[in-house]
């Protein structure tokens, strides 16, 4: 008999966990009710409490699983899956909503009283990763750190990306990347490996 509840117990986590993502990305935090999202998760109040405590607590989870359903990524490590991942997070941005919930949140966590960085490391340590594959390949300018660089490209990306949502609902967000690594590239990346970096639609000749 266990096997059957802890089945139907991870089933109903993952039910409130997407539904209050999909409650927060309307409203945000303010706006969203614990009874708003056991009606569109058709749980009950005793299942969102004994999963995560308060309210505050699915907020948490939403921020800290935010990626947890995004594709894997193939390709070679380094610059290159770097600028992909950051493009595809951008695509992500407009159909993902639990990555969008996530985000939302952990902009406005100041605004409910909690300052948490979960979310904000966890992105920190992935472009940590591909900088340091990069640095590895030759392919950052000597004196670049990859931890630094990290910690500033997730900074930029959030304003970036807070901006776009306000001004057009993320339609823009992938034309502000590009535009964002067209400054960042020159700083951190040598020569030779900007002309070969793959931009997609918008040609690598956007980030010289």
């Amino acid at each position: 008999m266990a096997q059957p509840q802890q089945e139907r117990a991870v089933r109903t986590r993952a039910a409130l966990i997407k539904a209050a993502a999909e409650e927060f990305d309307l409203a945000g935090y303010a706006g969203t009710s614990t009874t708003k999202i056991i009606k569109r998760a058709g749980s009950t109040m005793g299942a969102l409490y004994f999963h995560f405590g308060s309210k505050e607590g699915v907020a948490r989870a939403v921020m800290a699983e935010q990626a947890a359903d995004l594709p894997e990524q193939a390709g070679r490590s380094g610059l290159q899956r770097l600028v992909d991942l950051t493009l595809e997070l951008a695509q992500e941005l407009r159909s993902n909503v639990l990555l969008r919930a996530g985000v939302r949140l952990a902009v406005e966590q100041g605004a409910f009283g909690i300052q948490d960085d979960t979310a904000y490391q966890l992105w920190i340590t992935r472009f940590k990763e591909e900088l340091i594959a990069a640095d590895a390949l030759g392919e950052l300018r000597e004196g670049t750190d990859p931890a630094g660089f990290a910690r500033v490209l997730v900074a930029a990306y959030s304003g970036t990306q807070l901006l776009s949502r306000i001004s057009t609902g993320h339609e823009d967000l992938r034309e502000r990347i590009v535009e964002l690594w067209q400054y960042f590239l020159p700083a951190v990346a040598t020569p030779e490996v900007i002309g070969k970096l793959d931009f997609g639609a918008r040609g690598p000749e956007t980030a010289q």
